[in-house]
């Protein structure tokens, strides 16, 4: 059989009686306290106007907006009866299910009342926050890799995975597709744009491409992922991945054009 063997890993780093830490949830802190730490350190660097007690601030905002608006997608995006008919396991976190579109507007809500709450512009805070965000998703990529989920579709290129929750067919690794387009790329990509000082000084220009960036990774990258069982394929064999995907692209595609159609109209007078 063609595929490479699952490297299988279990999906508790350690446990303590009956704590048990597991490599999705230390993707979470892990991606969260280095996004913290890069970030604080820009806003000192650059002189951003925030101080340490607002950067914490912001930090614990965006932490719930990721658990749940992460938590809410995907009830409301991938759920199944199950929830109508025990609605407790809503709160069930611990069983797995988050949605990273769901975390995108959760965070985008985090971000928005807290440069209300500080008095600071909500661009430049997405902006700040943005180049950092692609830490969270290459880690929480290679977590589901080592959790046996998200697996792509079966296929026969020679780089394909036996996975066993997956039958054990040889099937794409997207969870590291993705691990690699939105985690390693988009961070270069992003980070790249902040050197830049008219991308840092033109508040939004950093946070449309984010979302362009993601939005055409993951709708690439759901051509190889298999479907949710409990979902299937949507209207005309789009994926809920690529539904979600479009939103976030047509946002970043205004962003963008707010500040590049000026532009243009200053070079043609």
């Amino acid at each position: 059989m063609i595929g490479l063997a699952y490297p299988e890993i279990s999906p508790i780093i350690f446990s303590i009686g009956p704590i048990a830490i597991r490599w999705y949830s230390m993707a979470y802190l892990v991606g969260i306290l280095l996004g913290w730490w890069l970030a604080a350190g820009r806003v000192k660097k650059y002189n951003l106007g925030l101080t340490k007690a607002n950067c914490e601030d912001i930090a614990f905002a965006v932490t719930l907006g990721i658990i749940l608006g992460g938590r809410i997608g995907y009830v409301l995006f991938y759920g199944s009866g199950q929830y109508l008919q025990n609605p407790l396991e809503i709160f069930a976190v611990w069983h797995g299910g988050m949605s990273f579109h769901g975390g995108i507007f959760g965070v985008i809500i985090a971000l928005f009342i807290s440069s209300y709450m500080i008095k600071y512009p909500f661009l430049k805070l997405t902006d700040l926050v943005a180049p950092v965000v692609p830490i969270g998703i290459f880690l929480g990529r290679l977590a589901n890799f080592i959790n046996d989920e998200l697996w792509g579709r079966v296929t026969d290129v020679a780089w394909s995975v036996r996975f066993p929750r997956g039958g054990y067919l040889p099937r794409h690794p997207s969870q590291l597709y993705e691990a690699f387009l939105e985690g390693i790329v988009l961070f270069v990509i992003l980070n790249l744009l902040w050197r830049n000082k008219w991308c840092r000084e033109h508040d939004g220009v950093i946070s449309a491409v984010f979302l362009l960036g993601y939005a055409t990774f993951r709708s690439f990258v759901e051509q190889f992922r298999e479907p949710d069982a409990q979902l299937g394929f949507l209207w005309e064999q789009f994926t809920m991945g690529q539904l979600l995907s479009l939103p976030i692209l047509l946002i970043g595609i205004y962003l963008l054009l707010r500040h590049i159609v000026p532009q243009f109209k200053k070079i043609k007078q």
